[in-house]
């Protein structure tokens, strides 16, 4: 643990140079969600069923809040977290923590400690941002939420970890990882609401970690309790995800 710990310091130290990993894991969630609340704005039409089936009888700020703090997990496990494993094996660094005797433990420990600590840091700016500016909806369900967020974090962790562990070099990871979260953020839930998606987009936002990281966030948030369904899917794509990046880790 030492050694996981005395790494992350210098990682967080050179994460904070890193321009593109700052503004997925900072600016950008902050941004969209702005920009969403200018749409939207907060209130929906009480006479239409549809908008408040859409909503989930909830402002739209209310329910963008939680998929937002999604976002943060997926720019973490997408980007962040694999771009600098894939650029450290491109330069070569890895291949010297393995001459060094440094384990492969140690060296995806820090990175997932570092990826995790900013996500979470990111997640409580929004959380706080959105109730300070627009009077959000904090979670009704405190401990629910924490653990879903904890379950989600786990999750695209260990996505990050198994995209850095088989994509060959940061621009191969830019690319997929840049795609990926596009695509996931707008059939996910954090750009336009579920409902309002065709079934084909709702199918493939389906079989995406994003959607139901997602929900398992959102459901204690606004108060409709643990889903038992979307739970075990997320943490399905961790202990999938996490199994294979050990398997197909490579130094060099």
């Amino acid at each position: 643990m030492r050694g996981v710990l005395k790494l992350s310091w210098v990682e967080t130290k050179l994460f904070v140079r890193e321009p593109l990993a700052l503004i997925f894991a900072f600016a950008f969630p902050f941004f969209m969600l702005f920009v969403l609340a200018g749409v939207f704005g907060n209130d929906i039409e009480s006479e239409d069923p549809d908008a408040i089936a859409d909503w989930r009888s909830v402002g739209p700020i209310d329910y963008y809040v939680a998929t937002y703090v999604g976002l943060v997990m997926a720019a973490a496990g997408l980007i962040t977290l694999p771009l600098r494993l894939a650029s450290y094996r491109e330069a070569g660094v890895l291949r010297r923590f393995r001459a060094a005797g440094v384990s492969l433990a140690i060296v995806l420990g820090a990175q997932v400690l570092v990826a995790v600590t900013m996500a979470i840091i990111a997640a409580i700016g929004i959380v706080v941002g959105a109730a300070l500016v627009y009077d959000a909806k904090m979670p009704e369900n405190w401990p629910l939420v924490v653990l879903g967020g904890l379950l989600g974090l786990a999750a695209f962790a260990a996505i990050g970890l198994f995209l850095g562990a088989v994509l060959p070099t940061a621009r191969a990871v830019q690319g997929a990882g840049l795609a990926a979260f596009f695509v996931m953020m707008m059939i996910s839930g954090s750009g336009p609401p579920r409902p309002v998606l065709t079934t084909t987009m709702r199918a493939v936002g389906d079989v995406m970690p994003l959607t139901h990281a997602n929900i398992v966030m959102q459901d204690p948030w606004l108060g409709f309790g643990w889903n038992m369904t979307r739970a075990p899917i997320t943490l399905g794509f961790g202990v999938a995800a996490a199994v294979l990046a050990v398997r197909f880790f490579r130094w060099e």
